[in-house]
């Protein structure tokens, strides 16, 4: 390179991103940009690689595309990656991938994410969700000894909807009637005293106990102690399961009656709360993805990108939560 191009060059440093500095100080070293995100793509499926047609495993190489080794089904003809049928199929640039797994441990918000690695917020968000599709299933398959259950209640929120159903308000808007209403959300959280959580987006309004009775019985043993407020629809949803059932009345201002106290699921509301208000609004339809992406946080299973990008592609931990 002649030396007026270098300068030119050097001068342009300055205007280069954060994600554009660090590529190029892969590609100074030697590393191709997105070879750690397509091996770790490569490794994972490795092991249960299959066709996705026909579930054969009789297959042969076929070329390789975008980064990645592409198969043939001998049985069927169908061409396929180690991608196909996950929730990362179909996007592109897996060089990022790695990194956008790092924002998604640090919260960070759309707009933010999509500043940080130089892509458009819309690409940002799309790649948001996909993460989330699998990982939010790392969940406890039951909860033990004694739980909690408590319900956490958001105004409903058509944020990036193209047609409201309702009058448009602003941000941070208030609901018209008073009190636990059809324009609240309710989330149900259970919590037992190891720290174990399950959520779930029940409907709009008030908690009933058809809704119970749907929840909790597949994620809760025979023989927990429930605990929760003095709700009738708690007590009613006991009886019909036949679990003990112990009850505080908060509203008298009783919060611990021996053992029995709902403190723990109260301040994961409290942490979820503080939590969404970073985001500055969450549309209710994509709150169940929310949620798992909180319970990733809170119990801190997925602690590195690597480890959250093999879980998007369906491998867990190896420890398993119980």
């Amino acid at each position: 390179m002649l030396q007026p191009q270098w300068q030119i060059l050097i001068a342009q440093f300055a205007k280069l991103s954060r994600h554009q500095r660090l590529e190029g100080i892969k590609l100074l070293g030697g590393a191709p940009p997105g070879q750690a995100a397509a091996a770790l793509i490569e490794g994972t499926a490795q092991a249960r690689l299959c066709c996705p047609a026909c579930r054969s495993r009789h297959m042969h190489r076929h070329g390789r595309a975008n980064d990645l080794q592409r198969y043939r089904c001998v049985p069927c003809g169908k061409t396929f990656n180690a991608l196909t049928g996950t929730p990362l199929a179909h996007l592109r640039h897996k060089s990022l991938w790695l990194d956008y797994a790092n924002c998604l441990l640090n919260s960070d918000s759309v707009r933010k994410a999509a500043q940080q690695l130089d892509i458009h917020r819309n690409t940002s968000f799309r790649w948001r969700h996909r993460f989330l599709a699998l990982a939010k299933t790392d969940r406890p398959r039951c909860l033990h000894g004694i739980t909690e259950a408590d319900e956490l209640y958001l105004l409903e929120s058509e944020k990036g909807a193209r047609h409201l159903r309702r009058p448009a308000r602003r941000r941070g808007g208030h609901a018209r009637q008073r009190g636990i209403s059809s324009e609240q959300v309710c989330i149900l959280v259970a919590r037992d005293r190891t720290g174990q959580t399950i959520a779930f987006v029940t409907g709009k309004g008030p908690i009933t106990k058809k809704q119970l009775l749907h929840c909790l019985p597949p994620v809760i043993d025979k023989d927990i102690l429930l605990v929760t407020d003095g709700h009738a629809a708690y007590a009613a949803f006991a009886r019909e399961a036949g679990i003990s059932h112990q009850a505080v009345n908060l509203r008298a201002g009783i919060r611990v009656r021996g053992a029995a106290h709902v403190q723990n699921v109260n301040a994961y509301h409290s942490r979820l709360r503080g939590w969404l208000s970073i985001f500055h609004g969450v549309a209710t339809r994509y709150l169940p993805n929310y949620l798992g992406w909180r319970w990733i946080l809170d119990a801190r299973r997925i602690l590195s990108a690597e480890t959250l990008l093999k879980a998007t592609l369906g491998e867990f931990p190896n420890l398993t939560v119980t």
